[in-house]
């Protein structure tokens, strides 16, 4: 089994490679396609250099990696707005499509304590939502992972016929060795978890109306599709 799960930045996406990672049948990996991304848009991100340095630049050559199958499976983490204009997406037909979304407030708030500019493309609502047009798959809204991770990763194994395992509850401190060069600057805070953090309070309160406004749209329709578990 082949799972290509897709999202934008802060989005849990980390602990659920982490989950998948903790899995005696699962190998992962990490944005792949980052280094081709910046190296095809010239996006001036956090560690560009090293990252640049620490993947395959070329589109076809992580497509050719991504496209094959894991051994048994092969959990993958990307980001939607990786693939930019002229990037290949043949290597995700055939896969396990899951969609990880966050309310745009909890993803804005999140995301400016990492990086000073944030753009409508760099949250990536409008892109998740352009490859969900085409590549469809299962939606999880993080606030309901959050909520109850075990009914939520239960109930997606179930949809998609992978046995249940307690290991995906869990993972060590520290990070994973599949992590990307960028960990230091992105992960801080899942290196020091143990498993998925509870439930979230109110709403953050955000100064980028504008961002709100795009982005809301995108992430109402994706939320109206999500996986609902059985309590």
């Amino acid at each position: 089994m082949r799972i290509v799960t897709w999202s934008g930045p802060r989005n849990l996406s980390t602990a659920m490679m982490y989950a998948f990672g903790n899995r005696p049948d699962f190998t992962v990996m990490d944005e792949p396609f980052y280094a081709a991304y910046l190296a095809a848009t010239g996006s001036d991100h956090p560690m560009r250099d090293a990252i640049l340095e620490s993947q395959p630049i070329d589109p076809a050559e992580v497509a050719r990696v991504c496209a094959r199958d894991g051994d048994p499976h092969v959990y993958q983490k990307h980001m939607a707005h990786h693939m930019a204009a002229g990037m290949p997406l043949d290597w995700a037909e055939g896969a396990v499509h899951v969609h990880l979304i966050r309310h745009p407030a909890r993803v804005i708030a999140s995301y400016g304590e990492k990086r000073d500019e944030i753009t409508e493309n760099g949250i990536a609502f409008a892109a998740q939502a352009t490859l969900y047009d085409r590549l469809g798959g299962i939606v999880i809204d993080t606030a309901d992972l959050r909520d109850d991770p075990q009914a939520m990763l239960r109930a997606l194994c179930a949809e998609i016929g992978l046995p249940w395992t307690d290991a995906m509850l869990s993972w060590p401190a520290g990070g994973h060795r599949a992590d990307g060069v960028w960990a230091p600057h992105w992960y801080g805070a899942v290196h020091r978890s143990t498993g998925f953090a509870g439930p979230e309070g109110p709403l953050p309160d955000v100064d980028r109306g504008d961002l709100m406004a795009a982005a809301l749209p995108f992430y109402g329709a994706l939320r109206e599709r999500r996986l609902i578990a059985a309590r």
